[in-house]
């Protein structure tokens, strides 16, 4: 088996933790849809850095909160490539606050983005994918540790995990695996925003390494488990967190 000559469809992979995972699926041998919600220019940086590696790419804009844009994301993908045989989904929202404090409106923006999103892009995956394929949904380490401010965010991600581990059973017969990748706190724009610099501290020093997660320890976690030797790797949650919880 060879990645060579395979689609790689990625939604939030204009920066963070999404544009680490096009560019190294894309030095795998994957052909990638670097997907973004809006303003382009980030997105093709990312695909002008895949191709100037000798790659190939396209940029295919989508809120994955909305159905319809995500199905022209995929036909999108479709008439460019032929196909689809890898569905990451990356693209989602961080709204912190204490559930007391947390107005509908912020609600109602993480639940489109983080719950309704992923089914959207896990449905047309389902649909979509070819024998053989890889569904992938970004969660969250920090369900576990139950931090104050994080209680909607977590919500929204234990619903991923909920949805990833159904859908591997649905794929039955079509050689389809399906599975979540877990990050702990990593040095994100949407991660760092917001914070102090000694919150940020404390947080890098939850976990036993001492340090916060780079965008570089995740993307080879989502590199196995869209190739060849993560194929018996299925309906699983692997949380890359350095050992915090």
């Amino acid at each position: 088996m060879s990645n060579s000559g395979k689609i790689a469809l990625i939604t939030g992979s204009s920066r963070g933790i999404g544009a680490e995972i096009a560019l190294r699926l894309a030095a795998d041998g994957f052909k990638v849809v670097v997907n973004y919600a809006s303003g382009a220019g980030p997105a093709q940086r990312v695909a002008d850095r895949i191709k100037a590696a000798g790659g190939e790419a396209i940029v295919a804009q989508a809120d994955i909160a909305d159905p319809v844009s995500v199905a022209a994301m995929f036909d999108a993908a479709e008439r460019a490539f032929g196909g689809i045989d890898v569905v990451v989904n990356s693209a989602g929202v961080l709204k912190l606050a204490k559930i007391a404090e947390y107005d509908d409106a912020t609600f109602d923006q993480s639940m489109a983005i983080n719950v309704k999103g992923a089914f959207n892009v896990c449905r047309e995956a389902a649909r979509r994918v070819r024998q053989g394929g890889r569904i992938i949904t970004l969660s969250t380490s920090v369900i576990g540790m139950r931090m104050p401010t994080y209680g909607v965010y977590v919500a929204t991600k234990a619903a991923v995990e909920a949805l990833t581990q159904v859908l591997a059973q649905e794929m039955r017969g079509r050689g389809i695996t399906v599975n979540a990748v877990a990050p702990g706190p990593v040095a994100t724009e949407l991660f760092l925003e917001g914070k102090s610099p000694e919150l940020i501290d404390r947080i890098a020093k939850l976990n036993p390494l001492e340090r916060l997660g780079q965008t570089e320890d995740i993307a080879p976690v989502v590199s196995f488990l869209a190739g060849p030797e993560g194929g018996w790797i299925n309906g699983q949650t692997i949380r890359a967190n350095g050992g915090m919880c």
